[in-house]
Protein backbone atom coordinates (compact mmCIF):
# COMPACT_ATOMS: atom_id res chain seq x y z
CA UNK A 1 0.00 0.00 0.00
CA UNK A 2 1.67 3.09 -1.19
CA UNK A 3 1.48 6.29 1.64
CA UNK A 4 1.54 9.91 1.27
CA UNK A 5 5.28 9.89 2.80
CA UNK A 6 5.76 7.49 -0.70
CA UNK A 7 4.53 10.02 -3.03
CA UNK A 8 6.20 12.48 -1.08
CA UNK A 9 9.46 10.34 -1.50
CA UNK A 10 8.94 9.28 -5.32
CA UNK A 11 8.60 13.83 -5.87
CA UNK A 12 11.99 13.93 -4.73
CA UNK A 13 13.15 12.25 -7.98
CA UNK A 14 11.37 14.46 -10.32
CA UNK A 15 13.78 17.55 -10.90
CA UNK A 16 12.76 21.18 -12.02
CA UNK A 17 13.50 21.07 -15.23
CA UNK A 18 15.08 24.97 -15.08
CA UNK A 19 17.47 23.86 -12.68
CA UNK A 20 18.02 20.07 -12.59
CA UNK A 21 20.23 19.72 -9.42
CA UNK A 22 16.79 20.88 -7.62
CA UNK A 23 13.83 18.83 -6.96
CA UNK A 24 10.32 19.79 -6.77
CA UNK A 25 10.28 19.43 -3.40
CA UNK A 26 13.78 21.23 -2.99
CA UNK A 27 12.38 24.03 -4.86
CA UNK A 28 9.27 24.17 -2.51
CA UNK A 29 6.26 23.79 -5.42
CA UNK A 30 4.73 20.47 -4.24
CA UNK A 31 2.01 22.44 -1.67
CA UNK A 32 0.12 19.09 -1.58
CA UNK A 33 -0.10 15.46 -1.34
CA UNK A 34 -3.21 13.63 -0.70
CA UNK A 35 -4.19 10.24 -1.34
CA UNK A 36 -7.93 9.17 -1.74
CA UNK A 37 -9.40 5.48 -2.40
CA UNK A 38 -7.35 4.91 -5.79
CA UNK A 39 -6.79 8.31 -6.91
CA UNK A 40 -3.21 10.41 -5.76
CA UNK A 41 -4.16 14.32 -5.74
CA UNK A 42 -0.86 16.87 -6.15
CA UNK A 43 -1.19 20.25 -5.25
CA UNK A 44 1.69 22.57 -7.04
CA UNK A 45 2.16 26.62 -7.31
CA UNK A 46 4.49 28.49 -9.45
CA UNK A 47 7.34 30.00 -8.50
CA UNK A 48 5.96 32.76 -10.43
CA UNK A 49 2.79 33.45 -12.05
CA UNK A 50 3.14 31.98 -15.92
CA UNK A 51 5.95 29.99 -15.40
CA UNK A 52 6.40 28.03 -18.45
CA UNK A 53 8.19 25.28 -16.62
CA UNK A 54 4.98 24.60 -14.63
CA UNK A 55 3.37 22.28 -17.28
CA UNK A 56 6.66 20.17 -18.00
CA UNK A 57 6.84 19.66 -13.84
CA UNK A 58 3.05 18.72 -13.91
CA UNK A 59 3.95 16.22 -16.94
CA UNK A 60 7.00 14.86 -15.30
CA UNK A 61 4.92 14.10 -11.57
CA UNK A 62 2.35 12.37 -13.55
CA UNK A 63 4.97 10.37 -15.36
CA UNK A 64 7.44 9.43 -12.23
CA UNK A 65 4.13 8.00 -10.11
CA UNK A 66 2.74 6.19 -13.68
CA UNK A 67 6.38 4.66 -13.39
CA UNK A 68 5.81 4.35 -9.39
CA UNK A 69 3.18 2.33 -10.05
CA UNK A 70 0.28 5.00 -9.97
CA UNK A 71 -1.93 5.27 -12.33
CA UNK A 72 -4.85 7.74 -11.08
CA UNK A 73 -2.74 11.13 -10.49
CA UNK A 74 -4.05 14.59 -10.78
CA UNK A 75 -2.10 17.76 -10.78
CA UNK A 76 -3.84 20.96 -9.25
CA UNK A 77 -2.23 24.09 -9.78
CA UNK A 78 -2.96 26.79 -7.67
CA UNK A 79 -1.48 30.38 -7.03
CA UNK A 80 -2.59 31.09 -3.65
CA UNK A 81 -0.50 31.71 -1.51
CA UNK A 82 1.71 33.05 -3.91
CA UNK A 83 5.07 30.56 -3.75
CA UNK A 84 7.93 32.33 -1.91
CA UNK A 85 11.81 31.80 -1.79
CA UNK A 86 11.02 30.81 1.80
CA UNK A 87 9.88 27.37 0.72
CA UNK A 88 13.01 26.59 -1.04
CA UNK A 89 14.62 24.22 1.20
CA UNK A 90 17.64 24.19 3.31
CA UNK A 91 19.33 21.26 1.12
CA UNK A 92 18.07 22.94 -1.93
CA UNK A 93 19.99 26.24 -1.33
CA UNK A 94 23.30 24.27 -0.95
CA UNK A 95 22.63 22.27 -4.16
CA UNK A 96 22.07 25.98 -5.60
CA UNK A 97 25.13 27.25 -4.24
CA UNK A 98 27.12 23.97 -5.41
CA UNK A 99 25.63 24.23 -8.96
CA UNK A 100 26.94 27.76 -9.10
CA UNK A 101 24.14 30.15 -8.35
CA UNK A 102 23.91 32.32 -5.30
CA UNK A 103 20.27 31.24 -3.31
CA UNK A 104 18.10 33.85 -1.75
CA UNK A 105 19.60 36.30 0.41
CA UNK A 106 16.16 35.70 2.46
CA UNK A 107 15.81 39.69 2.49
CA UNK A 108 13.90 41.80 -0.03
CA UNK A 109 16.04 43.76 -2.20
CA UNK A 110 15.02 47.54 -0.69
CA UNK A 111 17.46 49.17 -2.95
CA UNK A 112 14.68 51.16 -5.08
CA UNK A 113 14.07 52.74 -1.58
CA UNK A 114 17.49 53.06 -0.57
CA UNK A 115 19.85 53.19 -3.17
CA UNK A 116 21.86 50.29 -2.08
CA UNK A 117 21.91 47.37 -4.22
CA UNK A 118 21.21 43.56 -2.92
CA UNK A 119 24.85 42.09 -1.39
CA UNK A 120 25.20 39.19 -3.37
CA UNK A 121 28.11 36.68 -2.59
CA UNK A 122 29.72 34.76 -5.42
CA UNK A 123 28.88 31.05 -5.08
CA UNK A 124 32.80 30.51 -6.72
CA UNK A 125 34.55 32.37 -4.03
CA UNK A 126 32.63 33.44 -1.69
CA UNK A 127 33.65 37.44 -2.55
CA UNK A 128 30.64 39.96 -1.15
CA UNK A 129 32.42 41.93 -4.07
CA UNK A 130 29.76 41.41 -6.65
CA UNK A 131 27.71 43.57 -8.83
CA UNK A 132 24.66 42.85 -10.64
CA UNK A 133 24.74 42.81 -14.40
CA UNK A 134 20.95 42.68 -15.24
CA UNK A 135 18.33 42.01 -13.48
CA UNK A 136 16.92 38.94 -15.28
CA UNK A 137 19.64 35.75 -15.56
CA UNK A 138 19.15 32.98 -17.20
CA UNK A 139 15.13 32.60 -16.31
CA UNK A 140 13.19 35.68 -15.23
CA UNK A 141 13.48 34.06 -11.69
CA UNK A 142 17.03 34.91 -11.89
CA UNK A 143 19.21 37.94 -11.99
CA UNK A 144 23.12 38.01 -13.60
CA UNK A 145 25.35 39.32 -11.14
CA UNK A 146 29.71 39.40 -11.55
CA UNK A 147 32.07 38.77 -8.90
CA UNK A 148 34.39 41.50 -8.82
CA UNK A 149 36.99 39.45 -7.03
CA UNK A 150 37.24 36.17 -9.27
CA UNK A 151 35.70 37.98 -12.43
CA UNK A 152 32.90 34.96 -12.79
CA UNK A 153 29.63 35.56 -13.69
CA UNK A 154 27.30 33.35 -12.21
CA UNK A 155 22.93 33.79 -11.35
CA UNK A 156 21.31 34.81 -8.31
CA UNK A 157 18.36 33.93 -7.45
CA UNK A 158 15.69 36.31 -6.70
CA UNK A 159 14.09 36.85 -3.43
CA UNK A 160 10.66 36.85 -3.46
CA UNK A 161 8.60 37.31 -0.19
Amino acid sequence: MVTENDIWGYLEEVADPEIPVLTVVDLGVIRAVKLENDQCFITITPTYSGCPAMKMIEEQIIEKLNEKGIPNVSVDLILAPAWTTDWISESGKAKLLEYGIAPPENEVDKSVLFSEPTVVPCPKCGSRNTRMISLFGSTACKAHYQCNECLEPYDYFKCLK
